[in-house]
């Protein structure tokens, strides 16, 4: 019982977040192919400057930044198929809202 109050509460707090101004929750379902072994949560910081933009990822002993243009040209290339496989943020909201209820 105490794992599914934990796992709401999670969501309730993803809910949350995804109403701050720039903040964007999108969700990719599960029925998806093209993601196996994505396991690592990535952010990308980006603005107008393409080339101050940076990438976060978690890895096991931390985190690391991916700044080199390479890598960025990848990420941007990796965060662009992730959205266009995502749904949109209302349609993410309405299935973490559905997800959460039923917990």
């Amino acid at each position: 019982m105490a794992d599914r109050r934990v796992a709401r509460a999670q969501l309730d707090e993803v809910l949350k977040q995804s109403e701050r101004p720039g903040v964007t929750v999108r969700i990719v379902p599960f029925d998806v192919d093209g993601f196996a072994g994505a396991s690592a949560a990535l952010l990308y910081a980006g603005g107008r400057v393409a080339a101050l933009d940076t990438v976060q990822k978690d890895i096991p002993s931390g985190s690391a930044f991916v700044d080199a243009a390479a890598q960025l040209q990848a990420m941007r290339t990796l965060f662009r198929e992730v959205e266009s496989a995502s749904l949109e943020p209302a349609q993410s909201r309405d299935f973490i809202y559905r997800l959460a209820k039923e917990l």
